[in-house]
């Protein structure tokens, strides 16, 4: 069987879970080639050594360049912060190697652009990491909506919580600087746009509103920073096949962990899910008698593909790293030129294309329509 030499810039929490995705697809789906873990990078030499040896990989090194002359590496996993996204993956396009890039693509459009350009030039593969996408359940609504089960969808409403920036006395950090984007809107509006990006098609019009709970936060060391970002957004958008639309986000919503939640509307029905119970989704059909009318769950199983690669019993449930391998295989997919179930550069500039809208509606504070190349 063939073999794949792997790189690896980062050694944070993206970082991690791209290395264990690297680890598990082989052992996983069994019919792809030998992962070789090469060669990783990180600011901190000390840091990368123990990493790489924690991960897997065979060397390490404190500047991420030397991935891009390293014969041995043919794809690179990129999970620096965002605004290292650019250069480092339009870099390593030019150094013909594929690319696993985290989302978001960058903070500026132009940006996006650039790095659209050098993966069409390179002809290599360039993928964004948005494993929600890869969830069975989120394949099952898929499947739903090619069925017609909820007949023709007119309503579209999507919202992203998390409380990792709630708390008023956590410490000024890369997320709230202006560098690294607007905020809730590219850092974070990115998971539910892939969603609907790849449930319904491209956004057509939108008008925004943002918002900072915290106007600044403490420095480590004294003193006080003015936050720069935005961590909240409030969005209405109408779809290019004519749907409305809500997506809301909040990075300080207290209480809320991982959700994202999507309810779909129809002439038929409707469709519920949420990720914070992401092995379950509900559907209502229209039809049934008034008084035995309800939503009908369904859980996570063998016949929800490929669940039945990590789980043979029904219910038992996948978690986030599982969706970052399922990612990894259809990475894998796309270098050999088979089919795969990815966002791209080309629609990844889709969703950047929408954020840039969504972020100048807010300026204007009116609609913007969208259009795309």
């Amino acid at each position: 069987m063939p073999s794949i030499g792997i790189g690896l810039i980062g050694t944070g929490y993206m970082g991690k879970c791209h290395a264990l995705a690297w680890n598990a697809v082989g052992p996983v789906f069994g019919d792809c080639p030998i992962v070789r873990l090469v060669h990783l990078a990180d600011v901190d030499a000390t840091l990368a050594n123990q990493k790489a040896a924690a991960f897997g990989f065979s060397r390490s090194t404190g500047n991420w360049r030397d991935l891009l002359s390293d014969p041995d590496v043919e794809v690179i996993s990129i999970t620096a912060p965002n605004a290292f996204h650019p250069e480092m993956a339009i870099e390593a396009l030019n150094a013909g190697k594929h690319i696993w890039c985290e989302k978001p693509m960058a903070p500026k459009f132009a940006d996006a652009l650039a790095m659209r350009e050098a993966a069409r030039k390179s002809g290599r593969a360039a993928v964004l990491g948005y494993n929600y996408i890869q969830n069975p359940m989120v394949r099952q609504i898929e499947k739903f909506l090619a069925e017609d089960a909820i007949g023709e969808v007119n309503h579209v409403r999507i919202e992203m919580d998390e409380d990792f920036m709630a708390d008023p006395a956590e410490f000024f950090y890369w997320k709230s600087d202006a560098s690294s984007g607007y905020g809730a809107l590219d850092d974070f509006a990115v998971h539910p746009l892939s969603l609907i990006r790849m449930l319904f098609g491209r956004i057509a019009s939108v008008t925004t509103d943002m918002a900072r709970p915290y106007s600044d936060r403490p420095v480590r060391g004294g003193g006080r920073r003015a936050v720069e970002t935005h961590d909240i957004a409030s969005v209405l958008f109408r779809l290019e096949q004519g749907a409305s639309g809500v997506l809301m986000t909040n990075r300080a919503a207290w209480g809320r962990k991982g959700r994202l939640a999507l309810q779909v509307f129809g002439s038929k029905g409707s469709i519920v899910y949420d990720q914070e119970r992401m092995n379950e989704v509900q559907i209502y059909r229209t039809g049934t008698a008034a008084g035995e009318a309800g939503y009908t769950s369904i859980l996570a199983a063998p016949s929800h593909p490929p669940y039945g690669m990590f789980v043979p019993a029904p219910g038992h449930g996948l978690g986030f790293n599982d969706l970052k391998v399922i990612e990894c295989r259809h990475l894998l997919a796309r270098i050999a030129g088979e089919p795969a179930h990815v966002i791209d550069f080309e629609k990844g500039v889709d969703i950047e294309r929408a954020v840039h809208a969504m972020a100048a509606a807010h300026e204007k504070r009116g609609w913007v329509d969208i259009e795309y190349d």
